[in-house]
């Protein structure tokens, strides 16, 4: 594939004017239905993004054309299964490997809806999900509903590392960037790594391991900010070059999501849901995850005193480390994903923790692209939820196992919350169109 590979990306560097084409197409045929198991499109997605990031395409617009593209792979799969049905064993290629699409069929059957949400990060089952889908006569508005979500997670999780790879290449970041960058990459993986050997073998000590490795590395990141300044300011000026009006009024609501009125409602929804529901295990699970959290931060803040970039002509005057919004976001979102995976296979759940962290992330992210909080701020952020959430549900699951909530308990949590967002978005969205137009005509 190496020689295959890098005709293309040598071509497409020589023709940037088609890379928009590349980024759309690929994105297709990664999310098509047979073609996305075959076509490596997960190597060449991330080749063609970090070509974009070189500076050819700005990362809402790469991000658009994945979108797009992955929701037309969609689209076309469901319908092809739509009109065959159960003929469609008999489509060249599901004739000589009939596993491709009855692994798809078993996960549908068995997990529905969360299905296409889950199975979108799983290489596999992506491309063949939405055709098992229109297979079994899924509704379109329901399918469309569910394709949307989960197009927009993928776009982020495989596009971003690509194209914030090409732009890190090409800009001129302070001497030091990378190294210390290494070493904060190395510790995140060192957490990852652990969390997913011992998960995928079902040790007992999974959970308090996760929880001792994200303590160890936060208090890593309080002790080592100050040798972290060229890692610090190198993403910032990552960030911070690639502002624009229209995306500063969709990351302003993304950010708004993550305040503390906003968190505090909805952990207070999750909570009340729980005890409405009478499943006092899962409260105590998410109390502990979310207000632990909370009272963490606000401790922390006060103790480390860190003061925030002055990228803002007006600085905030609290203190920055560790970011608020990154430790409620991820308390809040890895508290549902661990409630989600209850019951199911060990990489269902880690598949589900993946999910929850795309919305956790864009809050967490936002902070850094408005200028009001360092990257090590929102990496703090991020393992002291993991540590609080890892925490509650090892204290929860002492004696033994958090079972799965039953369906009925998780359709009145979502309804709940994905109002409440909807209502705050809603609120803010009028104020953010008001600040656009005040900076572009101004």
């Amino acid at each position: 594939m190496g020689p295959w590979l890098d005709s293309i990306t040598t071509w497409l560097a020589a023709n940037p004017s088609w890379l928009s084409v590349a980024i759309f197409l690929v994105s297709f045929t990664e999310c098509l239905a047979i073609a996305g198991i075959i076509v490596p499109g997960t190597v060449v997605l991330f080749a063609v993004a970090a070509l974009a990031g070189s500076g050819v395409l700005p990362l809402q617009e790469v991000l658009l054309l994945g979108f797009l593209g992955g929701l037309l792979g969609d689209g076309v799969s469901y319908f092809i299964g739509r009109y065959f049905h159960q003929n469609i064993r008999r489509l060249p290629g599901l004739r000589h490997h009939p596993e491709w699409i009855g692994g798809a069929e078993t996960y549908f059957q068995r997990y529905g809806i969360a299905s296409l949400l889950v199975g979108r990060f799983i290489g596999p089952l992506r491309p063949m999900l939405p055709m098992v889908a229109g297979m079994f006569d899924m509704p379109l508005p329901r399918f469309i509903a569910v394709s949307i979500v989960a197009a927009a997670g993928w776009s982020m999780v495989y596009l971003i590392p690509g194209w914030a790879a090409g732009a890190a290449v090409r800009l001129p970041l302070p001497e030091g960037f990378w190294p210390q960058t290494a070493v904060v990459a190395g510790g995140l993986a060192v957490l990852l790594g652990l969390s997913i050997q011992a998960s995928l073998r079902n040790k007992r000590y999974a959970t308090p391991l996760i929880a001792l490795t994200s303590l160890i590395l936060l208090l890593a990141v309080f002790l080592g900010w100050p040798y972290l300044p060229q890692f610090d300011q190198g993403l910032m000026t990552l960030v911070q070059e690639h502002r624009s009006d229209v995306a500063q009024t969709f990351v302003v609501i993304v950010t708004r999501l993550g305040d503390f009125r906003t968190q505090f409602a909805a952990g207070a929804l999750l909570v009340a849901a729980l005890a409405i529901a009478r499943q006092w295990r899962h409260l105590l699970f998410a109390a502990g995850a979310t207000v632990g959290a909370a009272l963490c931060n606000g401790a922390m803040k006060m103790l480390f005193a860190r003061a925030r970039p002055e990228v803002l002509l007006d600085p905030l005057t609290t203190y920055s480390m560790p970011s608020g919004h990154s430790s409620a976001a991820f308390a809040l979102f890895m508290s549902l994903a661990v409630l989600a995976g209850r019951g199911q296979p060990t990489r269902l759940r880690l598949t589900w923790l993946l999910l929850g962290c795309i919305p956790a992330a864009s809050i967490a992210m936002s902070r850094v692209y408005l200028g009001v909080h360092w990257p090590t701020d929102v990496l703090a952020g991020m393992l002291l939820a993991f540590f609080t959430c890892a925490t509650s549900l090892a204290i929860v699951q002492r004696h033994t196992s958090l079972p799965a909530m039953p369906i009925r308990v998780w359709w009145l949590v979502l309804p709940l919350l994905l109002a409440l967002f909807a209502i705050c978005g809603a609120l803010e969205l009028p104020h953010a169109l008001a600040r656009y137009q005040y900076e572009a005509h101004g």
